[in-house]
């Protein structure tokens, strides 16, 4: 077992980058899969998603040190742990925005529609891919960047998504609001109806805007 730890700044660009490849990878999906791409952000700026950002964090945090373990080891703990995070951001999702981004009531062994069996094997093997293969050469450019420069940015990207949280939290409001057939009050709510409606919140969430 490992006992090397990682830095708040490590574990930073880590979230940073399980964003961006959870972004790739879920377009990359949905155009395997629907023949379309949808924009599979959780942010209204930028191609930022935090589902698979904080998933990065808490595999590692939970994972790193075991590295060494065998395949089907860690393949059961990423199972395991994958799981049960998909379950808990679902349940907080729907209990906090009124609606989930994803529904596996279809597929066999689901539970609640938040988990399935299919999908909890992904995150196995995509925590064991992570591990073994990704997070290496992550941090590998991250210890190889100039550590100056990286927390500066580090400091400014951290104030932009603070903003663009409370921005994406406006726009899902002003969302339910125009859905309940509210008329736009201010400039505000005019910027979101033209920039970030609800056309934009159903692409953006995976065609699942408002649905449970």
């Amino acid at each position: 077992m490992s006992k090397e730890k990682l830095s708040f700044y490590e574990l930073f660009y880590i979230f940073i980058s399980g964003c961006l490849m959870g972004y790739v990878v879920e377009g990359i999906w949905s155009l395997f899969k629907r023949g379309i791409l949808i924009n599979h952000t959780s942010l209204v700026l930028g191609p930022f998603n935090l589902v698979y950002g904080f998933s990065a964090v808490i595999l590692t945090i939970f994972l790193y040190r075991f590295k060494n373990r065998k395949n089907i080891e860690i393949f059961l703990m990423s199972f395991s742990i994958g799981t049960i995070l998909e379950y808990i951001m679902s349940f907080g999702m729907e209990k906090v925005f009124g609606f989930i981004a994803w529904n596996y009531s279809k597929k066999p062994f689901n539970i609640n529609g938040r988990i399935c069996l299919l999908y909890s094997i992904f995150w196995g093997i995509l925590g064991l891919i992570w591990l073994k293969k990704l997070l290496p050469k992550v941090l590998t450019f991250i210890r190889n960047g100039n550590k100056e420069s990286s927390i500066k940015l580090m400091k400014y990207l951290i104030i932009f998504l603070i903003f663009d949280i409370v921005l994406t939290l406006g726009a899902i409001d002003r969302g339910h609001e125009y859905d309940m057939g509210i008329k736009p009050q201010n400039k505000i709510d005019e910027i979101y109806d033209k920039y970030f409606g609800v056309d934009y919140l159903n692409n953006m969430f995976n065609n699942r805007w408002n649905k449970k």
